[in-house]
């Protein structure tokens, strides 16, 4: 088996409809599957940024937590 794990960040206007995301995720899908790839779920990915010191102290920000989609695929 060969897998494929593709970010996937979907962006709306303000007030947009879900039906928009759903309209990138399926284009995704069919994109792929054109490729011959099989669409096997959407998984969530927390990561944790690091934070910086700045330089002297200024401007030093801290860590943080980061989630990013990633559709996977199989063939």
């Amino acid at each position: 088996m060969e897998y494929l794990a593709l970010p996937f960040v979907a962006s709306t206007a303000r007030g947009g409809s879900s039906d928009t995301v759903a309209e990138q995720l399926q284009s995704l899908i069919n994109t792929r599957t054109a490729q011959g790839w099989n669409y096997m779920h959407l998984e969530s990915v927390s990561t944790y940024v690091a934070g910086s010191n700045g330089c002297f102290g200024i401007g030093a920000q801290p860590g943080h937590m980061t989630t990013t989609q990633v559709a996977v695929f199989q063939r």
